[in-house]
């Protein structure tokens, strides 16, 4: 009796630790929540206009949610996209083709976006250039901030080809700002951007300058997420980036960005690209 007594005893207590163990191992599977994670911005702008204009935005997340979030700093467009398609970052604010390239390897999911302005390209002469049509610019050399960059450099190249039929030099600069300070120092004859940032530009670059051509209108760049950062997360970032959007001194935060409008957004709305046929633009990056 005492032995029989002994034997389920330790049978209980097996069967007590291989249901703890089960327990243990089910939640070490599921995403641990931080008090950190990490963010990273496509650097249309210079690095410290883009710490301007998001450290306070950031402020902002972290007051309302308690979860802080550190800039990711990256100097160049080619840059952010090797971090970004390699998942590097726990949050980013990035244009659609690059959220959409990222679905196979990362999956990042878009969680808020600009829903009154939409995203489109342009090209810009300086004011005084003999050139007014973009036929013009076949055999001279156009500044594109990178080659990935979608409205600023993808849509306008396949235009070029597949609208205009003309060949061009490109020269890569890093970021709008340098695309638009170079065709006003004259050394490229035309640069691409995209019309939001042609409008943050201060006065003496944009005064300059003349908007040639525009390319057509697909979804703004996304504020999204990575699938390992807990859903739980990610919707309350979410909440705190409209929660910012519907006070006045948040939007203007959120002007500089330049965002007009924040709302919700989902894959679907980005789903349109994929029959844009931007894969033949790509430049795989060393």
């Amino acid at each position: 009796m005492a032995n029989s007594s002994i034997n389920q005893f330790i049978i209980n207590i097996t069967a007590g630790i291989f249901i703890f163990l089960q327990i243990a191992n089910l939640h070490a599977a599921q995403p641990k929540e931080k008090s950190s994670y990490s963010i990273g911005i496509s650097p249309q702008f210079t690095t410290r206009k883009i710490q301007t204009i998001w450290r306070p935005i950031l402020a902002q997340l972290t007051q309302k949610t308690g979860i802080h979030l550190t800039l990711h700093g990256v100097s160049t467009i080619a840059d952010f996209e090797t971090e970004f398609m390699g998942g590097s970052f726990d949050f980013a604010y990035t244009n659609a083709y690059r959220l959409m390239a990222s679905q196979k390897s990362q999956g990042y999911i878009p969680l808020a976006r600009d829903i009154e302005r939409q995203l489109y390209g342009v090209i810009v002469v300086r004011k005084d250039s003999p050139i007014h049509n973009v036929k013009e610019l076949d055999g001279k050399k156009i500044a594109f901030p990178s080659a990935n960059a979608m409205g600023a450099s993808l849509m306008i190249r396949a235009d070029l080809k597949r609208i205009f039929n003309i060949t061009f030099t490109p020269m890569y600069t890093q970021t709008h700002n340098s695309s638009y300070l170079n065709v006003i120092l004259g050394n490229a004859s035309a640069g691409g951007g995209v019309q939001k940032t042609f409008n943050q530009q201060e006065p003496e670059i944009k005064n300059r300058l003349r908007v040639l051509y525009e390319t057509k209108k697909v979804a703004a760049h996304a504020f999204v997420g990575h699938p390992r950062v807990p859903a739980a997360v990610r919707k309350q970032i979410q909440q705190a980036m409209l929660e910012i959007g519907k006070s006045e001194s948040g939007k203007r935060l959120l002007s500089f960005v330049p965002i007009k409008k924040i709302g919700i957004t989902t894959i679907k709305d980005y789903e349109p690209i994929l029959k844009m046929g931007l894969d033949e633009f790509y430049v795989k990056q060393d």
